[in-house]
């Protein structure tokens, strides 16, 4: 028994915190028939009365953010015309995002930057992995180059999970200070405590998935190790 738990605490360390942001939602996205607007109805209301009546509020598949760039709310489709907690909760961490962009919130355009140049290395490090590392041991026969290359591309790949650990403030600014206090004006104080729920969720939702990309990186990293002993050192 003890030996199981061992082994199941690193896979509940790893999926653990994915799987409550995830249950948070699900849990909270019931319709509640005396909801008086959908997050979509609730959107608008709140856009409006911060004078933000240039950004745009539009349903995707999947991924609930907001753009800076052209100044949208994105929120799944499903969601977004449900009247639940989870819809409401939502829309209000994302209009956050919007208030911050208006208030010229200085993190948050760092934030932007890091996203661009993060996009650069996570492309760089690909290429590398794909192409670059065959190349660099078929051309140079050398162990060292390959594993000076190998680190090279595990280091631009763990780019995007630093950024979402680095930027967490961010998320939480939006929740608490931005969204939080427009959600106590409007939702009643018994369901407050959903309402905070959803916020933590929505905030952590990217170091949730930042904690299963290390493993993925982690797995990368085992493979070319097994790979660089059986086929570089034993030659």
């Amino acid at each position: 028994m003890i030996r199981l738990l061992i082994y199941l605490l690193p896979v509940l360390g790893l999926f653990g915190p994915s799987l409550w942001v995830q249950s948070t939602i699900k849990r909270n996205d019931r319709e509640l028939p005396d909801m008086p607007f959908t997050g979509l109805e609730f959107g608008h209301k709140i856009l409006a009365e911060k004078d933000l009546e240039e950004v745009e509020i539009e349903s995707v598949p999947e991924g609930d953010h907001y753009d800076p760039q052209v100044k949208k709310v994105r929120i799944v489709e499903d969601r977004l015309n449900r009247k639940s907690i989870s819809s409401i909760a939502i829309v209000c961490h994302e209009i956050g995002h919007a208030i911050q962009d208006k208030e010229n919130y200085r993190p948050l355009a760092w934030r932007q930057n890091l996203v661009k140049k993060t996009q650069t290395f996570q492309k760089i490090g690909s290429a590398v992995l794909v192409i670059g590392l065959p190349s660099v041991f078929a051309i140079t026969n050398s162990p060292v180059l390959t594993l000076i290359a190998a680190f090279l591309a595990l280091g631009c790949l763990a780019t995007n999970t630093l950024i979402h650990l680095v930027t967490l403030p961010v998320e939480f600014d939006a929740s608490f200070k931005r969204a939080l206090p427009i959600l106590e004006k409007y939702v009643p104080k018994e369901n407050l405590p959903q309402c905070r729920s959803v916020l933590r969720a929505a905030a952590l939702t990217y170091v949730a998935a930042s904690i299963v990309s290390i493993f993925r990186l982690r797995t990368i990293f085992l493979i070319f190790i097994t790979l660089f002993r059986a086929v570089v050192l034993k030659r």
